[in-house]
């Protein structure tokens, strides 16, 4: 049993649901109004109001028998299968956690740990750009609407998104599984792309991300070396 929290508005869902906390089961919030989102390493998530879905779960970390790694993999993988299911969309991971439909990112996930009341908590936020229309600041950016054309209500949308999300906790694929199909869906992987390492810019390829989080590349000029999140930029 889950209990499913609406918020007409706050700064973040993944502090609102500190505030209706269920001990005794998972609790999950959400708002179509978040002013005050955030990325990965403290960036900044922006969204148009009631167009898109700010959407946190909570889970016990005793409950999650996956490492802190592979639950980022798989939550990404989870809502990968959910947009790909929805829209039938090109869909893939751009390492380490953000989905990529049609080539633009419409979905962002911060997972991070709490201790609450002596028990230590996941709390899994995840930002999916569903109704906005205008990126014209963000090139890269883009949602559901903007990328496939396809319009849906925003209660229905989370409705269902929710109802997926956990149908899939509840019953976790193996590690193994797991990074198989990360690897599978990784965005450019194998492909000649663009970085940029330490203000220089060099072509490379995307081999795999590994175990331990890590990204292996094969860079022109550098060759095969490991990356972890903000220690090399993928420009496309």
């Amino acid at each position: 049993m889950t209990c499913l929290h609406h918020f007409e508005n706050c700064f973040s869902t993944n502090d609102e649901i500190l505030s209706v906390l269920n001990e005794d089961e998972s609790t999950a919030v959400f708002t179509f109004n978040q002013t005050k989102g955030r990325g990965q390493y403290g960036n900044i998530w922006k969204v148009d109001p009631n167009e898109n879905l700010a959407y946190s779960l909570a889970l016990k970390t005793s409950k999650v028998n996956i490492s802190d790694t592979f639950l980022n993999y798989y939550t990404a993988i989870i809502v990968r299968d959910f947009l790909a299911n929805l829209t039938n969309a090109d869909t893939k991971i751009k390492w380490p956690n953000d989905i990529i439909l049609n080539g633009k990112k419409v979905c962002g996930i911060l997972i991070e740990k709490k201790k609450i009341n002596h028990e230590e908590y996941y709390i899994i936020g995840i930002g999916i750009n569903v109704l906005q229309s205008d990126f014209s600041n963000l090139p890269k950016a883009g949602s559901v609407l903007s990328v496939t054309g396809l319009s849906f209500d925003l209660n229905q949308f989370v409705t269902e998104f929710h109802q997926y999300l956990i149908s899939r906790m509840k019953d976790m694929d193996s590690d193994e599984i797991i990074l198989n199909t990360y690897n599978h869906s990784l965005f450019r992987k194998d492909e000649i792309s663009v970085f940029q390492k330490n203000d220089l810019r060099q072509n490379g390829i995307i081999k795999n991300a590994d175990k331990n989080g890590f990204l292996w590349i094969n860079l022109e000029n550098d060759g095969l070396q490991k990356f972890f999140h903000k220690e090399i930029e993928l420009l496309y």
